[in-house]
This record gives structure tokens, C-alpha cells and sequence, in this order.
């Protein structure tokens, strides 16, 4: 294990280039996270990253109450393209839409797509908030890329916009008793994205699930393959745990079969 895991790991945006004796200000959360929370000062290293130039070492060069900035040293790891899936997610109450992006970001969503549903609550986001949701879980879980959050948008737009060539997997309780819905390539047991890809896309609905016409204008699309997570009802923010974990597990298996 490199001896600089223990170090701050900090995300700063890719306007700055990140090389070696580069001199980088901080943002007025992070001299206030350094110097306050964890009470680093001058010569303190921690580690910084973006999605451009990858994870480097850096020395603090100054910080003070809101201001601060860092000196690049030296890199520790190159930036890698990091797969992931579409996460589209009917819209939820606050804490759970919260923990939705948390941990979509630690299991590699590359982009969440909040989508309104007949039976959503809320149809608002503060998007800027989410986007620190998700850079805080990015600089914990150590992956190089913060995903994109988009606006709210309602479900028939969502899947009018859906790009070609990329499969969809939709999350429906009770699949087995779903008859007359179900499709070809509908996955009832084992992993239900053996077949998955970078790019495809995961949509889960919300508490008390998607409505009788909202299955059927969906499962009408081709791209489109619906799939159980078990005979359990979940929560909503459950079921996309499960489906992510499952998702990750399917595209980390197609990364080692590459490398082999």
C-alpha cells in the first residue's frame, strides 16, 4: 500500500493544470477543511487530483482562516478512464436522493439522471449541493472522476433522449408476475447485467414503484431490458445499491478479462 494513503485527498477542477511546481490556490472549503478541521499548516502534504492529470502529491504552501494554496510535487498516479453506468433515478426525498448520489459515486456511476415519475414527491434538486455530495465521496472512495449530475427531467423525456446503442435496465418489482410485459433477454436470476457494457444505463423507480402506464410506455422501447434484484421489496435507495453493486461487479469483470 503506498505510504501516502493516509494523506487529505482533495479534488481541484481541471482549469489548473496539475504539474510538478505548479502553485494552485484553494477554495475557501478546503483552507477551512486543512487548517481548521484537520489542523494542517504550511509544509503539510496532502493529495489533489482532477479527471485531466490524475492523483499528485502536493505541499501546502500557505493557509489561512479562508484562503490557502497548494505546491504540485509529484504524481502519483496517471488519470485512467474510469467505466461506469447512467444511474436514472426517480427523484426522492432529500436524505435518500443524497445517499443515492454518495454511493452511486463510491460504485462508479458516471452520470446520475434524476427523473420525475408520477408517484416522485419532489421534483426540485439543488444540483450545485449534490455536486459536493459527490466530490466528497469521490475524494473518499479514491476514484479519479467526479460524475455529472443532471437537471430533473420527466421520464418521457428521459426516454426520448436515451442514446442509441446503449442498453437500458430497468429495476421492477414482482418481475415474475409482470406476464404480459415481459420481454426477450428479460434476466430472472444470476447476475441481470451479464451482458452489460460501459455506457449502458440503470433505472430505478421510486417508493411504491412506477405505475401500471409508466411499465408499459417503457418496456415498449427496444433498448430497454427490465430486470429483478430478487424476491425482496426494497427501498428505493436499496435497490440502487443492489443494482450498482451488481453493475460494477459485471464491468470490473469485463476490465480483468481485457487485462488478461
Amino acid at each position: 500500500m503506498s505510504a501516502h494513503h493516509t494523506l487529505p485527498r482533495l479534488y481541484l477542477p481541471a482549469d489548473a493544470p496539475l504539474i510538478s511546481g505548479a502553485v494552485i490556490p484553494m477554495s475557501p472549503e478546503q483552507a477551512r477543511y486543512l487548517g481548521t478541521v484537520l489542523r494542517k499548516g504550511e509544509g503539510d502534504s496532502v493529495r489533489v487530483f482532477n479527471a485531466r492529470d490524475g492523483e499528485w502529491l502536493a505541499r501546502i504552501a500557505s493557509v489561512r482562516k479562508d484562503k490557502g494554496s497548494f505546491t504540485i510535487t509529484e504524481k502519483l498516479r496517471p488519470f485512467i478512464d474510469e467505466c461506469g453506468c447512467a444511474l436514472a433515478f426517480a427523484l426522492l426525498k432529500r436524505d435518500a436522493t443524497d445517499l443515492v448520489i454518495r454511493m452511486g459515486t463510491e460504485l462508479g456511476v458516471s452520470r446520475f439522471i434524476p427523473v420525475i415519475t408520477e408517484r416522485t414527491v419532489g421534483q426540485r434538486v439543488n444540483e450545485e449541493r449534490l455536486e459536493s455530495i459527490a466530490i466528497e465521496a469521490a475524494e473518499q472512495c479514491e476514484r479519479l472522476t467526479i460524475p455529472q449530475i443532471s437537471s430533473p427531467v420527466r421520464l418521457l423525456d428521459f426516454l426520448g433522449a436515451w442514446p442509441a446503442g446503449k442498453r437500458l435496465f430497468i429495476a421492477v418489482e414482482r418481475l415474475e408476475n409482470q406476464t404480459d410485459t415481459q420481454k426477450t433477454g428479460t434476466v430472472l436470476s444470476g447476475n441481470p447485467f451479464a451482458d452489460a457494457g460501459d455506457g449502458d444505463g440503470i433505472l430505478t423507480g421510486p417508493e411504491g414503484g412506477f405505475s401500471r402506464a409508466e411499465l408499459d410506455v417503457t418496456l415498449a422501447r427496444p433498448f430497454v431490458t427490465p430486470i429483478t434484484l430478487g424476491n425482496r421489496v426494497l427501498r428505493a435507495e436499496t435497490a440502487v445499491a443492489a443494482a450498482l453493486s451488481l453493475f460494477d461487479s459485471q464491468l470490473r469483470n469485463i476490465r480483468d478479462q481485457a487485462q488478461a
